[in-house]
């Protein structure tokens, strides 16, 4: 099970990076005002961490580090969900709802990745 569980995190990690690189607009939103720079650059700085710890979290000699590094990226994106989730509470039920599922969503994606690195 471990290395079916690494490959699926890994493959998560790859998609969100590519997808930040593809459409990176609906992701320059997230990025805190209060963070420097612009938020495209953020946006992409994160999907190439994300295609990073994917590629790290494939490889069995890296995957206890990259797993441990996701996790912590994970938290560490936290605050991007919760600024979705405060920008669309005007939005229609179905946006709103998806934007505030993204805030709890963060515990078991941590969770996860803790597992994955514990397993390695």
């Amino acid at each position: 099970m471990t290395h079916r569980s690494a490959v699926a995190l890994a493959g998560l990690l790859a998609g969100a990076g590519a997808l930040h690189l593809a459409a990176p607009r609906p992701f320059d939103s997230l990025v805190p005002k209060a963070l420097p720079g612009s938020p495209r650059t953020w946006t992409y700085a994160s999907a190439g961490v994300e295609l990073a710890l994917a590629a790290g979290v494939l490889a069995p000699r890296t995957r206890r580090a990259a797993a441990l590094g996701a996790a912590a990226f994970f938290v560490g994106v936290l605050p991007g969900n919760v600024k979705m989730a405060v920008d669309w509470r005007h939005r229609p039920a179905p946006l709103r709802a998806a934007a505030y599922a993204r805030v709890p969503l963060q515990v078991p994606l941590v969770l996860w990745a803790r597992r994955v690195a514990r397993e390695a």
